[in-house]
């Protein structure tokens, strides 16, 4: 080793110590806004009655949950406490006390508390799974995966992530649909309707779950199947956290041994050639769909050089969707499109912009068990579009949101002026604005209103469960 050499990596080194006591201040400083916060009655009543479950800042366990979300905007919000239920009764008790004080503030005309729930906490959207002042139940401890003795089925607690789901389906020959990157949570995923690489074999990973066992507002620990709470069932496929907290899916599992997969990276100059050859592979002509081919996704990024700045890990990041039908042209216009919006994003610090197409076949959309999405009817290949968004500082939010708006907002203009617009917004990959349950369709919106109307009449995952998308209660008429 050369002195020269030597000296650039005592650099290194201590580049890599300063920024770690800076992010070490920086939690100093944040950990000292929990010291202060104080404990509402009904917290207190949560702790006394599942002592060993519920954490104040800032306990250690407290500060993991807060940190361990997968985007910053979720880790800058300070809940009042977090709930951690080792079993599913332990959320009903806490559903049941939560339910209490909700109903006793409603009584007295107040504004309820509010409250959230995560599984793997891989939102970006702020607010998704934590609430600032409110309380967090955070069900990353309901984790198990068991598998039925005949392998046909497999119990996943809603806490758990699709690696751990992988890790014991795998050595027996087995897989679920599930999420394609291992460290979503099988919660959040599932609820949302959840693409898969098998969705051209057995169509969503909603459209595979065989039972919820689900924490239901007024307390009670309940089953929808097919068979029990049916409507409750359906409504689950696709309708996110509206209807209780589900603490365990019983997903249908296949055979699957070795399955062939990779990437291929090409230079921007072949943009063209892999639009055309992806519009070509989603015409899905009679004959050549082959459901054991999860279909290509087309990623087209902008990276910008971050030098020394890919050190940091504690980014900011953003989805926003839209769907179109697969049509050359739109799919040509769209790429353009996300070609001119560099420029407004150029000077983002540390900004990763992505254009993903991911394909959608009718035949697909039609497979396993019926859902809430409403899709089931589509004749035409769709193109779901998805832009993804990664930046390091929070000023440059506002460049960010402007740009997302407005590519999203010209791609449905263009799309609507040439016949080739579709309705449906993938919720898994919706911004904060969008409204996915307008893109299921008005009669499948509809029995979603209803079936909260009928197993949450007071409403209590509409007005205090704050993330996810709700259901527009107030325009809801029996």
């Amino acid at each position: 080793m050369t002195a020269y050499t030597a000296f650039l990596g005592l650099i290194v080194v201590a580049l890599l110590y300063l920024i770690y006591r800076i992010q070490a201040a920086q939690r100093r400083a944040k950990a000292g806004r929990f010291i202060s916060a104080e404990r509402s009655t009904v917290s207190s009543a949560l702790a006394e009655a599942l002592p060993g479950s519920v954490f104040f800042g800032p306990h250690p366990v407290y500060m993991e949950s807060i940190q361990s979300y997968w985007a910053i905007q979720e880790r800058d919000i300070i809940p009042q406490c977090i709930i951690r239920p080792r079993t599913a009764e332990e959320a009903a008790t806490a559903i049941t006390i939560l339910k209490h004080d909700y109903d006793k503030r409603i009584s007295h005309g107040e504004s309820p508390l509010l409250l959230a729930v995560r599984s793997g906490g891989h939102s970006p959207i702020p607010g998704a799974a934590n609430v600032n002042g409110g309380i967090v139940i955070d069900l990353r401890l309901l984790n198990t995966v068991v598998t039925s003795r005949d392998g046909s089925s497999v119990a996943i607690g809603t806490g758990a992530r699709w690696m751990d789901v992988s890790k014991t389906l795998d050595p027996m020959g087995l897989a679920v649909a599930g999420g394609r990157n291992s460290a979503v949570g099988v919660g959040g995923l599932t609820l949302g309707g959840g693409l898969s690489f098998f969705t051209p074999r057995v169509g969503f990973v909603c459209n595979n779950i065989l039972s919820y066992e689900v924490v239901l507002a007024n307390g009670t620990l309940a089953t929808a199947s097919e068979t029990t709470n049916a409507e409750l069932w359906r409504a689950l496929k696709g309708g996110s956290n509206n209807f209780g907290i589900v603490t365990q899916f019983v997903a249908r599992s296949f055979p699957s041994t070795n399955v062939w997969g990779g990437f291929l990276y090409m230079t921007s100059s072949k943009a063209s050639e892999v639009i055309d050859a992806f519009h070509q592979f989603t015409e899905d002509k009679p004959g050549v769909f082959d459901e054991y081919a999860a279909g290509p996704l087309v990623c087209l990024s902008y990276v910008q050089k971050v030098g020394i700045r890919a050190l940091a890990t504690h980014l900011v990041q953003k989805f926003v969707t839209t769907t179109v039908k697969n049509d050359h042209a739109t799919l040509v216009e769209i790429h353009a499109l996300f070609e001119r919006s560099i420029e407004a994003i150029r000077r983002v610090n540390g900004m990763i912009w992505t254009l993903v197409l991911q394909p959608l076949l009718p035949a697909s959309a039609r497979k396993g068990q019926p859902d809430s999405q409403g899709l089931s009817t589509r004749t035409e290949p769709l193109v779901i579009i998805l832009f993804t968004a990664v930046w390091k500082n929070k000023g440059d939010d506002a460049i960010v949101e402007q740009t997302t708006r407005s590519i999203i907002n010209s791609i449905d203009q263009y799309a609507e002026f040439r016949g080739t617009a579709d309705p449906y917004r993938y919720l898994n990959d919706c911004a904060i604005w969008q409204k996915p349950f307008d893109g299921y369709g008005a009669e499948n919106k509809r029995f979603l209103q209803q079936t909260s109307r009928t197993y949450d009449p007071d409403g209590l995952f509409q007005k205090a469960f704050v993330g996810g998308f709700k259901l527009d209660m107030a325009s809801f008429r029996p």
